[in-house]
């Protein structure tokens, strides 16, 4: 459990109020949105012997006015400690997020659940070919991809099936498939991360696009075959247009960029003073500074409001063939509650999306920073940004 319970020794009913979900519910009493089925086990008992509870079959559909009955912290602690009913046995996870990252949050869950976990992780462009590859016969039951392009991807090709509200309505719609195919689980922003011995944010241009003044030539760095700057392309791309992303891939690559497999590799190469900035992901640069306060770098957020300071998501969604949909879901769901939202915010440095929870004194709270708004559904065309980046030489 994640939380102080409400209450400790006996069960309490609870009436139905605007907006309440039982994972919600599961949350405010238990500290634990996974604890849900322990309402409606204990709700559907009751029922059985006293007609002013309602049996739940969907546990979805619940009703303004309807009781439930709450159960005991201890009988919802020893549910969760089996698992939902009727969720059991192996469940495999395509995780495009490294196994750096989230690997302990996976093996909470597996330890959590008593489910045969199994990840494969991977590139999160590749590990979402592959499902398209493997068709319907993809051992896939639940992808976990680094970005919203190939959540969307996913969606479009139709591998994802429809998440329940119950899963959706935990995060905001920008954040999550306008069809509820996925999820948002984690936030990032596009930042240029610079050298704070050599720069000033005064030093550096209002956009990207400022970045193709010859001043920069051979001081910056790009990582072209990483997920998350395909990502930023693709971004790019949606925002100004085709014509106007080829133009800046190209002015780019004019000014001589240095080229790294990663954004670890971009920040550690601003740290130690190879470069003076590079395009990244705004987490990266907290892992050096855990490690030592004193490293010279800084995240700038474009000050135009312009791609580089786009926010996107990590995100989940459950395959359309899944040989286990109810431990996916469980999986899904986990991702959401409160516990795993803090390990975003404190482990990977990422921004939660589900929880009301105290950022990292380090984030700048989302909204403080000028943001572009875009769908990011419509970040699902990667093969076209492979096919610029091709075009224009870079991969």
């Amino acid at each position: 459990m994640t939380a102080a319970p409400l209450f400790q020794d006996e069960g309490i009913t609870y009436v139905v109020q605007a907006d309440d979900w039982l994972s919600r519910l599961a949350e405010k009493f238990y500290g634990d949105r996974l604890a849900y089925p322990a309402i409606v086990d204990a709700t559907n008992a009751k029922a059985a012997e006293d007609n002013s509870y309602t049996v739940i079959d969907n546990p979805d559909v619940i009703d303004i006015g309807q009781k439930l009955f709450i159960p005991t912290t201890q009988e919802a602690s020893t549910w969760l400690a089996s698992a939902a009913p009727g969720v059991s046995g192996q469940l495999t996870i395509y995780s495009g997020r490294s196994e750096s990252l989230v690997g302990p949050l996976l093996d909470q869950f597996e330890q959590e659940t008593s489910l045969d976990v199994d990840v494969r992780y991977g590139d999160t462009a590749a590990m979402a070919a592959t499902i398209l590859e493997e068709g319907s016969n993809s051992p896939a039951d639940v992808y976990y991809g680094q970005d919203a392009g190939a959540l969307g991807a996913l969606a479009k090709a139709g591998r994802f099936v429809a998440l329940p509200e119950s899963i959706l309505d935990q995060v905001e719609p920008r954040f999550r498939s306008p069809d509820g195919l996925w999820v948002g689980t984690s936030g990032r922003a596009r930042t240029v991360v610079y050298n704070t011995d050599n720069l000033t944010e005064a030093d550096l241009p209002d956009d990207v696009f400022g970045f193709c003044d010859s001043a920069w030539l051979g001081r910056i760095g790009w990582a072209p075959t990483n997920g998350s700057f395909q990502a930023f392309v693709t971004a790019l791309r949606v925002i100004e247009g085709e014509d106007r992303a080829r133009e800046w891939l190209y002015c780019i690559q004019a000014n001589d960029p240095l080229v790294y497999s990663n954004n670890t590799a971009i920040v550690e190469a601003v740290g130690n003073g190879e470069i003076d900035a590079g395009f990244v992901n705004h987490y990266y640069l907290f892992r050096f500074l855990a490690e030592n306060s004193d490293f010279p770098a800084a995240n700038y957020y474009p000050r135009s409001g312009d791609v580089g300071a786009m926010v996107n998501v990590a995100g989940a969604g459950i395959i359309d063939t899944a040989g286990n949909p109810a431990a996916a879901e469980l999986f899904v769901r986990f991702l959401l509650q409160a516990s795993a939202q803090q390990y975003f915010n404190t482990e990977t440095h990422e921004y939660p999306l589900s929880a009301e929870i105290p950022l990292d004194g380090q984030l700048p709270p989302l909204g403080s920073f000028n943001a572009p708004e875009i769908e990011l559904s419509n970040l699902d065309d990667l093969e076209g940004t492979l096919q610029l980046l091709q075009e224009v030489g870079i991969l």
